[in-house]
């Protein structure tokens, strides 16, 4: 999209949009922000202390199913679509939130069970990306939530019982 798609959809002009967000991709990285703080899945949350890890695993991934249906018009993850864009600036901001997010679930793996860190958080991370990507392609809630459910069951097959 560019500075003109971007300001006519606004009803402001090239300049007015330049004073307010600088460009492109400031804009973009104020959404990323916005979108951290009121749409993204709540990670800190669903790992509460206490909560066994292959329920909070779950929970992540039925989260993001949900969160990637939610709006029909705008379908799959924000930070997961923005990793693929053709915009380098772009795609350099959603990889930097995108890789946050997976350091945050590899380490809160890491504090209950440091031997399966890497894996498991692969394999959320990775199903995370096919929910998404599944959900941009028209997949509907229901088939979401059976496939993070499936993914669940498998997790918590992984673990130690």
């Amino acid at each position: 999209m560019s500075v003109a798609d971007l300001t006519r959809a606004l009803g402001i002009n090239p300049p007015s949009f330049y004073a307010a967000f600088g460009s492109k991709a400031a804009l973009y990285a104020r959404i990323l922000d916005r979108y951290a703080i009121t749409g993204a899945i709540p990670l800190t949350r669903i790992f509460a202390p206490g909560r066994p890890l292959a329920d909070a695993l779950t929970a992540v991934l039925v989260e993001a199913a949900r969160h990637y249906a939610a709006d029909a018009t705008a379908t799959g993850c924000l930070v997961l679509e923005g990793t693929r864009c053709d915009d380098p600036d772009a795609r350099e901001l959603a990889c930097g939130y995108h890789v946050a997010a997976q350091q945050l679930i590899r380490a809160r793996i890491a504090e209950r069970d440091p031997l399966q860190a890497d894996r498991l958080a692969d394999f959320v991370c990775t199903t995370m990306a096919g929910l998404s990507a599944s959900a941009r392609h028209g997949q509907g809630l229901e088939r979401l939530l059976a496939t993070a459910q499936m993914a669940g069951t498998a997790i918590a097959a992984a673990l130690p019982a």
